[in-house]
């Protein structure tokens, strides 16, 4: 594929509504503007759906474990209106993740994939943050997958799984180029680990990572702040920024971050660039490689 592929990845902040239709003209403001400057592919953060806890009586002093129960109401609804965005605006849409009830008490992570022909399938996260599994009581997903697109290969790693590169590494084995990283972070620390671990997949890998997170005041336990900003990264080799970055948004400020990603790029990289990561991913498991303790090199006293 040589033509380019316009991402939008959203900047997104939590907001109040006094109903449905409220949340559905801001979600429908965002899209519509992500369209007007040409984008194919939608990215919201992870959790941003947890706003709609707005539209529920005392939703902002429920346990957590009753969040989740709470936004099961809403489920459908939110389905099928991401689904009529994408067939509208003809745009495939990454929705912002939310806790998904898969048999009774138990929850998910889940992040929704939809396409301009109204087809939707989802990736649920797989490894949970502390927070995730000792105070949200959340479960990891028991699948991995790769979704073929008209826009190329799509993997899903949600925060904290891009952080480990098995996950990644899987995807891209079965095909993936883009590999999208809803976020949430409520501190600069949690939104440099997840930046770090997109970029280094995107270098081990070979291929595009996008992060996109929350921003601004959250209101929900857990998120009274979301810190961070989105970013597409790409292997550092020719034809590419020297630093990975191939666009960053402003720290903290709600907004869209475009950028433009190319296959041919991506494949040119692949085949002819100054190093091979992809291919020279198995010279690091080598079986006659024995880690060897070297006898002490001064003496004296560890500090």
């Amino acid at each position: 594929m040589s033509k380019k592929i316009r991402i939008a990845a959203a900047q997104y902040e939590m907001g109040g509504f006094e109903n449905w239709a409220g949340y559905e003209a801001k979600l429908t403001r965002w899209v519509a503007e992500a369209a007007g400057e040409g984008a194919h592919l939608l990215l919201f953060p992870e959790c941003a759906a947890m706003e709609l806890l707005a539209l529920t009586p005392q939703g902002r002093q429920l346990a957590l474990s009753e969040q989740s129960h709470a936004m099961q109401v809403y489920l459908d609804r939110f389905i099928h209106l991401h689904r009529h965005l994408a067939q509208q605006y003809q745009l495939h849409l990454l929705a912002a993740t939310l806790p998904v009830e898969v048999t009774q008490g138990v929850f998910r992570n889940r992040a929704h994939l939809f396409t301009p022909d109204g087809s939707m399938a989802f990736q649920d996260k797989l490894i949970m943050t502390r927070f995730e599994r000792e105070q949200w009581g959340l479960q990891p997903g028991d699948q991995l997958k790769v979704f073929n697109t008209a826009l190329g290969c799509i993997g899903i790693n949600i925060c904290y799984d891009v952080e480990f590169p098995l996950l990644t590494r899987r995807q891209r084995e079965a095909g993936a180029d883009i590999i999208l990283a809803p976020s949430w972070t409520d501190t600069l620390a949690g939104y440099h680990r997840v930046k770090i671990g997109s970029q280094a997949r995107a270098l081990e890998n070979q291929c595009y990572v996008a992060q996109v997170p929350m921003v601004g005041a959250g209101w929900f336990d857990g998120a009274r702040a979301c810190v961070g900003r989105a970013g597409v990264y790409l292997p550092a080799d020719i034809g590419a920024p020297d630093d990975g970055i191939l666009a960053i948004g402003e720290m903290n400020q709600p907004a869209w971050l475009y950028a433009d990603l190319s296959l041919q790029q991506l494949r040119s990289v692949q085949r002819h660039g100054l190093v091979s990561n992809l291919l020279d991913w198995p010279s690091q498991v080598r079986p006659e490689l024995e880690i060897c303790l070297e006898e002490k090199l001064s003496s004296g006293e560890r500090p």
